[in-house]
């Protein structure tokens, strides 16, 4: 759990950083028109950054810092939500599709075997 935290945490930090740093490069590597508003992406970068904050502290101890995990989880699963509905919609290209992969998917089974674990540790407890 903890490494897994860490590794999140890194992640975030370092994607959150280079989209507030180069907010058009996504954009541009996936064939994608610049966007007008570059600042809304970079506070999209930095919210990320945050949860890396958040994944980092919570590493220390994750079975008492649960919440952020949960909340991290809750992202992971609307983020790709979010996209279906854009991209059925036709707002957004599939291209744009390729941040679910790191900054989503690989994170559901870790993210959830944590929770599980505090669910289930915890449910013994209040036995």
């Amino acid at each position: 759990m903890k490494m897994t935290l860490k590794l999140a945490a890194g992640y975030n930090l370092l994607w959150g950083a280079w989209v507030v740093l180069f907010p058009q490069q996504f954009f541009s590597l996936v064939g994608m028109e610049p966007i007008n508003y570059p600042m809304v992406w970079q506070g999209m970068g930095m919210v990320i950054g945050v949860y890396g904050l958040g994944y980092w502290w919570a590493s220390y101890n994750p079975m008492k810092h649960w919440p952020i995990v949960a909340v991290g989880f809750l992202g992971k699963i609307l983020g790709p939500i979010g996209f279906i509905v854009n991209y059925v919609q036709g707002v957004v290209s599939l291209s744009f599709g390729v941040t679910l992969l790191t900054n989503d998917l690989i994170w559901w089974i870790p993210f959830f075997l944590i929770l599980r674990k505090v669910h289930k540790e915890y449910k013994w407890a209040l036995e």
